[in-house]
């Protein structure tokens, strides 16, 4: 009579935990409340990384502009002042054609750096950007574990979901290496190729100012 008592108290007292409420089942069970806890922290972890990365890509992108804007205001100020002063030169045509490697090789030297600073800038906003992809991913995968954690309560298998997530994580990372395709050419290519453009019908225009 005991023993049956006994087994009937522990069946009654498991049909009563499993009514409690998923949230009430993990408060009560100190692994499963110290996983949620760390999930929790780790998505305010995450959360703050893809703000302070979503402000680094538009900080990058608010320079990278400055530069286009720096680029050709150099140009066409430069172009402007040597048209103006072409005239009012009182040394021969031919002397201002001989000297007119130096405005060309200071042009060229600062097309070349703002090509450079544009090219650098591109590349550092491409690797934030994925940064922001793998963040947001392992935001997505997190915030899933989680609700199925406060959904399923003690049901939640903690060896299973947690080996679960690894192995998403480190599926992805996979895929991700998988799919980094070598690319013959990128818009980065083309914007470098406009710019060393520029330069050089600057460089052109910069001769015929001061030799015609």
């Amino acid at each position: 009579m005991a023993e049956i008592d006994y087994h009937t108290a522990t069946r009654t007292s498991i049909m009563e935990w499993k009514q409690m409420h998923p949230l009430h089942q993990i408060a009560e069970t100190p692994t499963h409340n110290l996983l949620l806890k760390q999930w929790l922290k780790e998505q305010e972890l995450i959360h703050g990384r893809i703000a302070l990365k979503e402000t680094q890509i538009d900080s990058i992108r608010k320079e990278t502009t400055l530069l286009y804007i720096f680029f050709f205001l150099f140009h066409s100020t430069t172009l402007m002042l040597l048209f103006n002063k072409n005239s009012s030169f009182s040394s021969s045509p031919s002397s201002i054609c001989h000297r007119s490697w130096v405005p060309s090789l200071c042009s060229l030297f600062f097309s070349l750096g703002i090509i450079w600073a544009v090219r650098y800038k591109s590349d550092v906003e491409v690797q934030m950007e994925k940064m922001l992809k793998r963040e947001k991913e392992d935001k997505g995968l997190l915030e899933k574990c989680v609700e199925e954690l406060k959904k399923k309560g003690l049901e939640f298998d903690l060896l299973k979901e947690v080996d679960a997530l690894r192995r998403a994580k480190s599926l992805r990372v996979v895929e991700g290496k998988e799919g980094c395709a070598v690319r013959k050419w990128s818009s980065r290519d083309f914007v470098s190729l406009f710019f060393f453009s520029m330069a050089c019908l600057s460089l052109v225009l910069t001769r015929v100012i001061l030799c015609s």
